[in-house]
């Protein structure tokens, strides 16, 4: 088997008209001698099946097999060091060896100079294998930030480290700062003796808490209290002092080590400016976590719709496959529309994040399209789940079955990188200065050039429907006042309005390329 090479949609997102640009932008400056630069955008698309291909032997062959032993095992904790479980080292162990870890790392670090789209890709294949490791993977990203941010003498200690195998974790969560990170009270201060900063305090829910190399958010400035007094850090773990105090006992992804850390006067180093660690890196970072939360979600809905299509056509009652019965088609039916439209919204978003490198009209869609992703992928991943057990039946409810797995795993998607809430408080400026009604408009003239079919036109006009109900929707929340809190009373049901307007559209031009996506864009359409 394998997890790229047998799911098509893949391959028109990597076909994708804008994927020109795409590659263009990402191979532009890069000529160092001795490496293999793409001749042509047509030639890095290439490579990027390449690796795909390859990543999809390895989750199918390798990363799916150990997730149910890997969930079983689980992480340990060992004299304060963690120790992963079996499964988990030998899929690090083979990603290493077969070269594909820093996949958006510059060539000069080692690394693949991959663009988002295809990273993200990626972290959709392996999340399809295993949630709970692709959460472990996602964590590379951290080398996004230093290769952004950090100074070049930084620059050249971690990253050829992170293209070699070594693990991260940013470190943001304390037990008094969630989701409101300007509460971080975790200490920095400089240690002019040794020329380093030394971190003090506890961290609580750290991912992959016992990583090689942190990111970390601390306070560095005395007597402040929100934001404005924190900065950014990378901390070495071979350099000490810091210790696991726990692992925590979750529901889901297990694989994972969520760990509580103690910094005890730990030796770091300041990322970029002070002062900016949070308005300016994390918010950075946390852009990238929450696209890659939306490929673990549509990771698992792949899967969760795979597992409910082989049930549906084995399981017999009444004489015929439970897939013959209508109800149950009905139940299939969404469960792949949902995951068709957060693909498709996720690789136009991946898109947007690859272009701002050139063009900050991109960079504002990208930012507006994240929490749109974030926000419906991964509450689209929890019905998915539910919908697979349901088709299941009993036997979903048992652990032999890996829906059962699914269920747990998909928990956590609406809660971390920030939950569903907080997305759809992300949204609001969007809603509020018309910069959805902007996107949308410029997809319909878009859509006004095509040639459509009877099918699609039917779902052109829903969708245009769809605009005029959203319009009305927004007029009656705003006469309450677009500023005060009484508006935000009506933000999810707007937030998944235009959602579901986005994906409709760009359904629409998934169809006109490739016909077989037609019921899914007329599913989406329903839903207005």
């Amino acid at each position: 088997m394998n997890f790229y090479t047998d799911n098509p949609s893949l391959s028109l997102h990597l076909h994708h008209p804008d994927m020109v640009r795409v590659a263009e932008t990402a191979e532009k400056g890069f000529t160092e001698q001795g490496t293999a630069i793409p001749a042509n955008s047509e030639e890095a698309i290439q490579q990027y099946e390449m690796i795909l291909d390859l990543l999809g032997n390895i989750s199918a062959e390798v990363i799916a097999p150990n997730a149910a032993d890997v969930d079983l095992e689980g992480p340990h904790l060992v004299d304060g060091r963690v120790q992963y479980a079996a499964g988990t080292r030998k899929n690090l162990d083979t990603l290493v060896q077969s070269g594909l870890y820093g996949m958006t790392l510059e060539r000069r670090f080692g690394g693949l100079n991959m663009p988002r789209v295809v990273a993200v890709m990626a972290a959709e294949i392996i999340a399809r294998a295993d949630v709970g490791f692709a959460t472990i993977w996602g964590l590379q990203d951290c080398a996004d930030t230093i290769q952004q941010f950090a100074s070049e003498e930084l620059k050249q200690k971690y990253l050829p480290r992170i293209q070699d195998g070594a693990t991260c974790s940013m470190d943001l969560t304390e037990p008094d700062a969630g989701s409101d990170l300007q509460s971080v009270r975790l200490r920095a201060t400089f240690d002019e003796a040794n020329n380093c900063w030394r971190l003090n305090g506890v961290k609580r829910f750290i991912t992959n808490g016992d990583a090689d190399i942190h990111l970390v958010l601390a306070r560095s400035e005395e007597g402040t209290t929100d934001g404005r007094g924190l900065s950014y850090f990378v901390f070495d773990r071979a350099d000490g002092g810091m210790t696991v105090r726990r692992i925590e006992n979750k529901m889901g992804i297990k694989g994972s080590p969520t760990a509580e850390l103690v910094f005890n006067n730990a030796p770091a180093q300041l990322v970029g400016e002070r002062r900016l660690g949070l308005i300016k890196y994390v918010m950075s970072l946390m852009n990238g976590a929450r696209l890659g939360v939306g490929a673990q979600s549509i990771g698992l809905c792949e899967a969760a719709c795979r597992e409910a299509d082989i049930y549906a056509a084995t399981r017999e009652q009444f004489g015929h496959p439970i897939g013959d019965f209508i109800q149950v088609q009905d139940i299939l039916r969404a469960m792949h529309a949902r995951t068709l439209a957060a693909r498709t919204l996720m690789y136009e978003t991946a898109r947007y994040v690859d272009l701002s490198a050139s063009s900050k009209q991109a960079s504002r869609v990208a930012d507006m399209l994240t929490p749109l992703v974030k926000l419906m992928a991964s509450e689209y991943a929890n019905r998915c789940a539910y919908d697979c057990i349901q088709i299941h039946g009993g036997s979903g409810f048992m652990k032999e079955y890996a829906c059962e797995r699914l269920y747990r795993d998909a928990r956590i998607l609406t809660i971390y990188e920030g939950t569903s809430q907080l997305q759809v408080v992300a949204a609001l400026k969007g809603i509020v200065s018309g910069g959805y009604l902007k996107i949308v408009a410029d997809y319909d003239s878009k859509a006004s050039t095509l040639t459509l079919t009877p099918k699609l036109a039917e779902c052109l006009a829903a969708l245009r429907k769809g605009v005029e109900r959203y319009n009305a929707m927004y007029d009656n929340a705003a006469t309450e006042g677009t500023s005060a809190p009484r508006f935000e009373h009506h933000a999810r049901r707007l937030t998944e309005q235009v959602a579901l307007i986005i994906m409709g559209y760009l359904l629409l031009f998934d169809s006109v390329r490739d016909n077989s996506y037609t019921d899914a864009c007329r599913w989406i359409t329903e839903q207005l």
